[in-house]
């Protein structure tokens, strides 16, 4: 009996599959485009557990699920109240008996842990408040796309050492890639996840001056100030990066090739401008619809052991 693998973080693949994934992932896209249809996942099924509301995570998986022949099952906070109608471990239990895979988009990251501890079926991580690995891989595609390669590939992040911070910066060191955060004082990343992508060879740099980051970098990514949960925040958040909005004169200090990206939904005005967003340089909607794709092939790998290539 095969044994069973989750993915609650980056850090939970090795290099070579996270490679392999993301080439994984490029080629569904391509059968996709091509018109070849085949149903791996028939007759499996996905449970998907939502602490929050989300566009792109709810229907990539959902559509994901269909396309690969599976079925895919929305709960809804109102649903289960994980945790406290009901504990962690019994709810991975219960679902262990009736789906093939568990999906969990949740606030505490112990929750995802706590889940894969206990569950006997893969549980995907598709965001917590540590990390947001699915949103990495979907980056990772794009970069592949946009460049053939990940090594070597610059990245400049400018905002919050958040989740999605930890889990690109996770992606990076697993990679070959190059990172730099321009972040203001106080909001650095955990000190023990830049320790461990330190130790796994992560060149990269944390500095509080949003110029510098991107003066040399292929790819700009930003993300909201205030994440969900963090709402009695925003007020403050908005005053400590007001000088880290994605617009178009910080462009002006980046390479002309620099691509923009985002996790999203984007909050135009903050974070990043309406003209950066619908200019020529946005790719944050290809990397939107890369989160299809690369969530098809976590669900491959985890779901029917599908081998990955090189």
């Amino acid at each position: 009996m095969s044994t069973v693998r989750h993915f609650t973080s980056m850090d939970d693949l090795t290099s070579e599959e996270t490679v392999g994934l993301l080439r994984l992932a490029q080629r569904l896209k391509a059968e996709w485009n091509l018109g070849i249809r085949r149903k791996p996942l028939e007759s499996q099924t996905l449970a998907m557990i939502f602490e929050k509301p989300s566009l792109r995570t709810r229907m990539t998986f959902e559509v994901g699920m269909e396309q690969l022949g599976g079925h895919a099952v929305y709960l809804a906070p109102s649903d289960i109240q994980i945790g406290k109608r009901e504990s962690v471990a019994d709810v991975a239990r219960n679902l262990s008996r009736w789906a093939q895979g568990i999906m969990a988009r949740t606030f505490s990251h112990e929750t995802v842990v706590r889940l894969a501890e206990t569950a006997t079926i893969p549980v995907i991580n598709a965001l917590s408040d540590y990390e947001h690995p699915c949103q990495a891989l979907a980056f990772g595609q794009l970069v592949l796309d946009r460049r053939q390669e990940l090594e070597g590939a610059r990245v400049a992040f400018v905002g919050d050492g958040n989740n999605v911070v930890h889990s690109l910066m996770l992606l990076c060191a697993k990679t070959g890639m190059r990172f730099a955060l321009a972040c203001p004082k106080g909001y650095e990343p955990d000190a023990k996840l830049v320790e461990r992508c330190h130790a796994l060879g992560l060149r990269c740099s944390l500095v509080h001056d949003p110029v510098e980051a991107v003066s040399d970098a292929d790819f700009i990514y930003t993300d909201v100030w205030a994440s969900m949960g963090q709402e009695a925040e925003r007020e403050k958040r908005k005053r400590d990066f007001a000088g880290f909005q994605v617009n178009e004169s910080l462009l002006a200090h980046a390479p002309a090739h620099a691509l923009v990206t985002h996790c999203l939904p984007a909050h135009r005005g903050e974070e990043i401008t309406d003209g950066v967003m619908d200019g020529p340089q946005c790719a944050a909607f290809d990397e939107a619809e890369n989160r299809l794709h690369v969530q098809k092939a976590v669900l491959l790998y985890l779901m029917n052991h599908e081998p990955l290539a090189g």
